[in-house]
């Protein structure tokens, strides 16, 4: 049986929600991560950043629901080769799904798409491809 992992490339970021974007950066930046990216979620009304150190990629966003305790990381993204056959795939598997079908972002130089699902302990998993 073909399984979700099999247009996986590796972990594509890791997001995490924040009150204070700029006081974030600076955190992070102070660990050695760089900025990458950053741009403003018009469809959202958040800034947004992109940090990276070495193969590690944090996805912040200002949206004021920090939750300000452990657990507090939003989602994981996986970066796959495919994702409208990932999402099939997730359909015909029976995995709950909670994004409106495969999304657009307009990030990175040609936009990214992408579908989310939950696991078992309601953790959101985002499959992601790059345009």
């Amino acid at each position: 049986m073909k399984q979700l992992g099999e247009f996986a490339l590796g972990l594509q970021h890791v997001g995490l929600p924040t009150n204070d974007l700029k006081k974030t950066l600076a955190f992070y930046e102070g660990l050695g991560f760089e900025t990458v990216y950053q741009v403003k979620n018009e469809a959202a009304g958040e800034d947004v950043a992109f940090l990276r150190l070495q193969g590690l990629t944090l996805e912040v966003y200002e949206n004021g629901k920090a939750a300000m305790e452990s657990g507090a990381i939003d989602h994981l993204a996986i970066d796959v080769t495919d994702v409208e056959a990932a999402y099939r795939l997730a359909q015909e598997q029976g995995y709950e799904i909670v994004s409106d079908g495969v999304e657009f972002l307009p990030f990175w130089n040609n936009g990214v798409k992408y579908f989310i699902l939950l696991g078992p302990n309601r953790e959101r998993i985002e499959f992601n491809q790059y345009l």
